[in-house]
C-alpha cells in the first residue's frame, strides 16, 4: 500500500475526517472529529504527497500552537497510539 494510502488509513482510525484537498491533489487536510477537551480547538493534520509526511497540529495549554512530523505511517500511528491510550496530546508529543 502506498505510503500517503497508510498515513491516511492511521488517521482515520484516530478519529480524523478529510478537511479538505488542495486542487492539484498534492496536499490533503484532515481533522479530528471531536475538539481537543483542553483546548475546544480540532487537532489539524496535513498529507503532502511531495514530501511523502504526515504533520500533526494541535493547540497546547497555553494556546501557542505546536506540530509534529512523520516521515513514516507506523511511526505516525504509534505516536497517535499513546495519545489515545493517555489521553494527553503534550504529554506524547514531548517524549
Amino acid at each position: 500500500m502506498d505510503e500517503l494510502q497508510t498515513f491516511q488509513v492511521a488517521a482515520r482510525e484516530s478519529g480524523f475526517v478529510t478537511a479538505e484537498e488542495s486542487k492539484d491533489g498534492t496536499i490533503l487536510w484532515l481533522r479530528k472529529i471531536t475538539p481537543q477537551a483542553s483546548t475546544g480547538a480540532h487537532q489539524r493534520m496535513c498529507l503532502d504527497t511531495v514530501t511523502k509526511s504526515a504533520t500533526v497540529f494541535w493547540i497546547n495549554s497555553r494556546g501557542a500552537t505546536e506540530s509534529k512530523t512523520f516521515r513514516s505511517a507506523a511511526m505516525l500511528r504509534e505516536w497517535l497510539g499513546g495519545i489515545v491510550e493517555t489521553g494527553q496530546l503534550n504529554q506524547a508529543a514531548s517524549s
